[in-house]
């Protein structure tokens, strides 16, 4: 083949090409060269791609990296509060004997803030309180200036509030569900329940008395859910608490009363079936719990209670083997000792038997009674049936009993007739009970507990006689004496007044009481113990006086009425204790 063209372009054409013998075209220098050129441009680029690619993923590397080491440092600012309240939120239940709910936790919003997000505070406060109207401007706004990562503003919101403040699109606050404890029943057994704080720790009442029986140790432990947590039982019957509450705010009205409480005590086992104190207060909205009038009297007020002591003088005389229930006392006239004279507010002014001394309320006869056995053995007494010390029962708000430093012989007199030592009322039901029971002492329990349970932690302070013989009188006032108001037929009540006298301006008050009536049912086997008391009670439309027997008895007479069928008590209209009062009064 031969190449038709100029010198150059032969020049040209040799630096590609040649041929062989055999005249086939092979590639020569000039077309490598070509070929090394286009692989060296290649791998240029594709390192620069590389470089490009490891820039890229460096860079949101760093970003991936700081946005993670941001959120952790979040956590730590913010979330450590929320998360520990939620570990800490976990309670049980708290039901009646029956199961009935008395306190459950229920799930609520809490709003917070993040001050370090906030742009504006002031702005954010403003649109805030459109929701939240009673919002302490100045202490969030302190809040939200303080650059910090976490800030509660308002715990616990209604699911409105949340969506309303949801609606407003603030940024820089959110919410954390937590847990709220809630009562279904109000104020309706307050003072037993008690109260939890702001992270549903239990401060008051049966409430705190679960956290300090091991609940918080075990949320220090990390223990506690809301799966692991078994509900707590009470002794506490929601029925019979309704009536007696309900009761209690009738003869506060009807009476003018400053305060009023009441307690029903199983006899034979210390259970607390029902309790309750007003002025009380709301759980769930618990703004005026710790004002001074909202005090549990029943167990943390100590109080003189009147002729109701009687009860415990009159076994006192019985126990001491010096006398029984034919014993006759001189209540002919008063006993004076130095400047200090006793009386009796109905007088009879004549000799009187024990069971008399009783059922007439004879200060003489008491003090006499108390006379004969000596201040070392009625304080000994007092002392036995659990009148003088701390009472032991789960529920904290315990008082610690009054008495004198020194006993004298005035005190002893005065004691026995309810004067000179105060203690609370429901250690004053519960001595009672031991009388009712066959002289079993059982401190009282707000938790369930069998008849065996109670044989095992009962202590032995008076002989079955002993109180045999206290049922007799307790009926026997019922029937003829100061507590017949209290009488409901068919249960055969029985019990005993007490009106003390309180001190004002240092001295007693003829027209201020402390009204009490200290009651047991059905007397031929007692199983409940009731105790009514009313502060500061004004005389009913038409009377002219205020004693226990007008108003505290007949408190006593409604809440069995009511109540008697929950507790299990039948009425039986044909069963009757017969009075022997003639046989002790003609002897």
């Amino acid at each position: 083949m031969r190449w038709r063209g100029s010198k150059k372009d032969k020049a040209t054409a040799a630096s590609y090409t040649d041929f062989s013998a055999e005249g086939q075209e092979v590639k020569v220098a000039g077309n490598m060269a070509f070929d090394g050129n286009r692989k060296k441009h290649g791998n240029r680029a594709r390192n620069r791609l590389i470089m490009a690619m490891s820039c890229f993923i460096a860079i949101y590397g760093v970003i991936g990296g700081k946005l993670i080491y941001f959120g952790l440092q979040s956590e730590k600012e913010e979330g450590y509060r929320a998360s520990a309240a939620l570990n800490l939120a976990a309670r049980p239940d708290i039901l009646d004997r029956n199961g009935e709910i008395l306190a459950t936790d229920i799930k609520t919003a809490s709003l917070y803030a993040e001050p370090k997000r906030i742009v504006d505070p002031d702005e954010t406060i403003e649109l805030l309180s459109t929701v939240l109207p009673n919002l302490d401007w100045e202490a969030t706004y302190k809040k939200l200036k303080s650059g910090s990562g976490f800030a509660w503003i308002q715990r616990g919101l209604t699911p409105r509030q949340q969506s309303q403040i949801m609606a407003l699109g603030v940024p820089g606050i959110g919410f954390r569900t937590e847990t709220k404890r809630f009562y279904p029943g109000g104020p309706t057994a307050s003072h037993i329940l008690g109260l939890v704080n702001i992270d549903n720790q239990g401060i008051a009442g049966m409430e705190k008395y679960i956290d300090s029986a091991g609940l918080s140790d075990l949320r220090s432990a990390g223990m506690v859910s809301e799966q692991s947590l078994e509900p707590i039982t009470l002794s506490i019957d929601i029925r019979v608490q309704h009536i007696m509450r309900d009761e209690l705010e009738k003869a506060m009205e009807k009476y003018r009363a400053i305060a009023a409480g009441a307690v029903v005590l199983n006899a034979k086992t210390g259970e607390v079936l029902a309790m309750a104190s007003l002025p009380d207060y709301d759980p769930n909205n618990p703004v005026n719990a710790l004002e001074k009038d909202r005090l549990n009297r029943m167990s943390a007020g100590t109080y003189e209670m009147g002729s109701t002591i009687k009860t415990f003088t009159t076994a006192m005389a019985l126990d001491s083997g010096l006398f029984n229930l034919n014993s006759k006392f001189d209540a002919t006239r008063p006993m004076v000792f130095g400047r200090q004279t006793i009386r009796d507010f109905h007088g009879k002014a004549r000799w009187l038997t024990l069971a008399e001394v009783f059922i007439y309320s004879s200060n003489i006869g008491s003090g006499k009674e108390a006379d004969a056995v000596g201040i070392e053995g009625h304080r000994n007494f007092l002392k036995r049936i659990g009148l003088l010390d701390r009472m032991q029962t789960e529920l904290p708000e315990v008082a610690r009993p009054v008495e004198p430093r020194v006993w004298k012989k005035v005190h002893s007199m005065t004691i026995s007739f309810g004067h000179g030592m105060m203690t609370t009322p429901l250690q004053t039901a519960v001595g009672s009970a031991a009388l009712m029971n066959g002289g079993k002492l059982i401190q009282p329990t707000f938790l369930k507990r069998t008849q065996a349970e109670a044989d095992q932690v009962a202590t032995q302070v008076v002989s079955p006689k002993v109180s045999e013989d206290m049922r007799y009188l307790y009926r026997l006032n019922s029937e003829i004496g100061s507590g017949r108001r209290a009488e409901v037929k068919g249960y055969r009540v029985g019990g005993k007044t007490g009106t003390a006298n309180k001190v004002v301006n240092g001295k007693y008050a003829n027209d201020v009481r402390f009204n009490a009536f200290l009651a047991a049912f059905p007397m031929d086997d007692p199983t409940y113990v009731v105790l009514t008391i009313i502060d500061e009670p004004k005389p009913e439309e038409g009377m002219y006086s205020a004693t226990a027997g007008l108003n505290a008895a007949p408190m006593v007479a409604n809440i069995i009425r009511r109540s008697a069928s929950f507790l299990g008590v039948k009425p039986d209209f044909n069963q009757d204790i017969t009075s022997k009062v003639v046989s002790y009064g003609n002897d």
